[in-house]
């Protein structure tokens, strides 16, 4: 495993080069100048020029390129255009932020689809399942921009119960975490009934129910380990997503997270910044379809990565 791991640390090297070389250059293809951005809409040519020269926009392209990646092999990200502040800080701090509301919405997609996909495969085609199925439809389709303001709505405005945004004390982030996790429950509990459906099906549960093992413990004990293996790619996906900066959860909810801070960098051609919260952001989905990969030989002893 260890092997296994450090190739794949070794093989993600070229992957993120070519992620700082695709961000680099896309950015540079968008119209505007963070320069004619910073100095103002009366600036004079001389003043744009001076910020240009100040932030070596004045440079060829892969003169630029040839900068950001030295100081990016010594682990800087640069300053901000914008603010002058180092990039790695403003990253930090905000992640902070999206981390917590990735973690809690992860809790409640896998307490409610976990808890769905099981109800649903062991009471198949009853209307347990049919109900389960709805809740998951429900979770899927509904935009996540829309149940944040019903949740504001009903929770913040009416009753009054749960600030309506904002990241202070852990009572702000319970309704994002809800928002948000509801949308990726509902994409786990279908694929969990599907999983369950199919280990049920298997030899070995038919001879534990023959052996009278009661239902709720064969499908708890001996199906859901084996079927959670496709499932736990899911959540890997979902997980890297919201890592990735919910911009529209925290934008609804004024959470001071990464996804905003990336949207608000785009707008303002903060180069630096949209470099550095891209490369950041490729290198966390790495590590967490390595972790994913970790778990399936946790789940499945058979697995083993050659």
């Amino acid at each position: 495993m260890k092997q296994y791991l450090a190739r794949r640390l070794l093989l993600a090297v070229p992957s993120l080069l070519a992620v700082t070389i695709l961000i680099f250059l896309a950015l540079r293809a968008v119209p505007g100048d963070p320069a004619v951005l910073l100095a103002g809409d009366f600036a004079t040519p001389e003043t744009v020029a001076s910020i240009r020269a100040q932030w070596g926009l004045d440079q060829p392209l892969p003169v630029q390129y040839g900068v950001f990646l030295r100081n990016l092999v010594r682990g800087d990200l640069g300053r901000s255009i914008v603010s002058d502040l180092e990039v790695r800080e403003e990253i930090a701090q905000r992640f902070r932020v999206t981390l917590v509301l990735a973690v809690a919405a992860m809790a409640v997609a896998l307490t409610i689809g976990l808890s769905a996909g099981l109800l649903g495969a062991m009471r198949a085609y009853t209307l347990w399942d049919y109900g389960s199925m709805v809740v998951a439809m429900l979770g899927v389709s509904t935009p996540i921009f829309w149940s944040g303001m019903l949740l504001i709505l009903l929770f913040a405005v009416v009753l009054g119960w749960l600030p309506s945004g904002g990241a202070e004390g852990w009572q702000a982030f319970i309704l994002p975490a809800v928002s948000l996790g509801f949308f990726a429950a509902g994409i786990i509990a279908r694929q969990t009934r599907s999983a369950m459906l199919d280990v049920l099906r298997q030899d070995y549960v038919r001879t534990a129910h023959a052996k009278g093992v009661p239902n709720p413990r064969v499908a708890v004990v001996h199906a859901l380990r084996n079927a959670l293996i496709p499932v736990v790619t899911i959540v890997g996906l979902e997980f890297g997503r919201m890592l990735g900066g919910a911009i529209l959860t925290e934008t609804v909810f004024s959470l001071p997270g990464l996804g905003s801070f990336l949207l608000t960098a785009i707008a303002k051609r903060d180069y630096p910044v949209v470099q550095g919260i891209v490369l950041w952001l490729a290198v966390v989905f790495v590590l967490i379809n390595m972790l994913v990969d970790v778990a399936y030989a946790a789940l499945d002893p058979r697995i083993r990565h050659a």
